[in-house]
């Protein structure tokens, strides 16, 4: 099956492969810590910039941009004298030399910035713009995602989010990986979380206790489309004290859920949600909630695993999140039992494929002759990556990001993680051709392919990405058989 490679170039998103360094033009411009506001405001009139870096001594430690002199500066009456670290923006995100333009596209969309420093180590090498993207072709990912930071209600937030249908079609358009419109729609519904957030504690005030919002599912794995439910949840720091804070945080989480649904994000049917009192808790109830999900793997706790062992920061502390993934991972980290119930929770989810090897439609029901390519293709690729990734140990979420990382440990072979990998970049991709199709016909979007939608080729590669999925289910289960977990 000749499946599109996850670092081919990408003519849509500006160049998957093309690496930051092609886009740098120019020697960083720099100012010392000590430089007056008014002199850099001469150096960037005459270096013709929108930005300058503090540095001394190599060491990056903060950026100027034109918004900052006008807003921090003239509009607040600040002494020109001054100096420029009076209005700078101290440790800012950076980029690294050797990452992509797409990398640098993510980091852009989802933290609203338009200027980021690119390091060659702890050296500063230059910067880099959304201009310079947009001269690459790139979406306009960063611009939809600033345009979400501006907005101030749910209304208009609605509006923006509107448009990410949009920016699904144009990346289909464009001939994009899967993987890539993935990374780029779930960036959007981040931005919007986000800002639902801001405007959540614009309204509320300042949190009592630290706290972290945290995608799960398909938005925590960076594999949505435009069309998903919402899973999330939250975890408080320790600190906090149900009587004390408790309505603060359910008045939080109730506002940002009912803004994801209010923007297409429907409610999850199992209220798998951070306005779920279960699932907004402390951190030291989390790490009890996998420790038990662990220890006795029934099978509400399997299914509760597939949504919340898939788990990324989007707010707030780190910290918090990163200690429970530690402590969860220590402790499913060769645990025969626990791993042996997940390969039974992976193989449950079969491909459509009858005893001859040929694709086997629904029989019955409402998508009668149809095939489930989510449920039936997708997940079950998602759920071998999750057991290799538990049964190593490893903190990968995304599940092409778990499938390399499990080629390079030993998990699985090479081969066959680069066949699982391409198996579902194909599923992903004739996933999305057919999203695309239902909203350009004003239908809802689905999962559900009927086979006449494909040609005699397109079925032959469906049926050979199925085949791989089975061939390395019956791997993994014959592995879980001779208990070499």
């Amino acid at each position: 099956m000749a499946a599109k490679s996850l670092r081919s170039v990408d003519p849509h998103t500006g160049l998957v492969a093309t690496p930051v360094r092609a886009l740098l033009r120019r020697e960083p411009v720099t100012v010392a810590p000590t430089t007056s506001i008014r002199d850099t405001a001469v150096l960037m009139r005459e270096q013709r910039v929108s930005s300058v870096l503090i540095v001394e001594q190599d060491h990056l430690f903060g950026i100027v941009t034109d918004r900052d002199l006008r807003n921090r500066a003239i509009a607040d009456g600040i002494d020109p004298g001054h100096p420029i670290m009076d209005i700078a923006t101290v440790a800012p995100l950076t980029t690294d030399l050797r990452a992509t333009a797409f990398d640098a596209l993510l980091l852009m969309t989802r933290q609203n910035v338009h200027h980021v420093p690119v390091m060659d180590g702890t050296r500063v090498a230059g910067m880099i713009t959304a201009t310079d993207l947009t001269e690459q072709h790139t979406t306009s990912a960063v611009f939809l995602a600033g345009e979400i930071h501006k907005r101030s209600s749910i209304e208009e937030l609605q509006q923006a989010s509107a448009r990410i249908k949009d920016l699904q079609r144009n990346l289909d358009a464009a001939d994009a990986t899967a993987y890539a419109t993935g990374q780029v729609i779930t960036a959007m519904t981040d931005a919007l979380t986000t800002r639902l957030l801001q405007l959540a504690e614009a309204q509320l005030g300042p949190p009592p206790v630290d706290y972290a919002w945290v995608a799960a599912g398909s938005q925590a794995r960076c594999e949505q489309t435009a069309k998903s439910d919402q899973d999330n949840c939250m975890i408080l720091d320790d600190a906090y004290d149900a009587v004390r804070h408790g309505e603060y945080f359910k008045a939080l989480s109730k506002f940002v859920c009912d803004g994801l649904d209010a923007c297409g994000y429907m409610y999850c049917p199992g209220e798998m949600m951070a306005m779920t009192d279960t699932w907004r808790q402390p951190q030291r109830r989390w790490k009890q909630y996998f420790r038990g999900w662990i220890d006795e793997p029934e099978p509400k706790s399997l299914m509760l695993t597939c949504v919340f062992f898939d788990l990324r920061l989007v707010y707030g502390r780190a910290s918090l999140l990163d200690e429970v993934r530690s402590d969860m991972l220590r402790h499913s980290q060769g645990n025969s039992i626990f791993l042996a119930y997940m390969v039974s929770n992976a193989l449950s989810r079969r491909p459509p494929l009858n005893v001859f090897g040929r694709i086997n439609p629904a029989r019955s029901g409402a998508n009668r002759g149809k095939i489930d390519l989510k449920h039936l293709g997708i997940v079950p690729i998602v759920d071998l990556a999750r057991v290799y990734a538990l049964a190593g140990g490893y903190p990968a979420v995304n599940t092409y990001d778990r499938l390399e990382i499990a080629a390079q440990s030993q998990e699985v072979s090479e081969q066959s993680a680069r066949d699982l990998r391409d198996a579902l970049e194909y599923l992903a991709v004739t996933r999305i051709h057919h999203q695309v199709r239902q909203i350009e016909a004003g239908v809802e979007a689905d999962s559900f392919l009927a086979l006449g939608e494909l040609s005699n080729f397109q079925r032959t590669q469906l049926k050979d990405a199925f085949l791989v999925v089975q061939t390395l289910q019956n791997v993994i289960g014959q592995r879980h058989q001779a208990g070499r977990f």
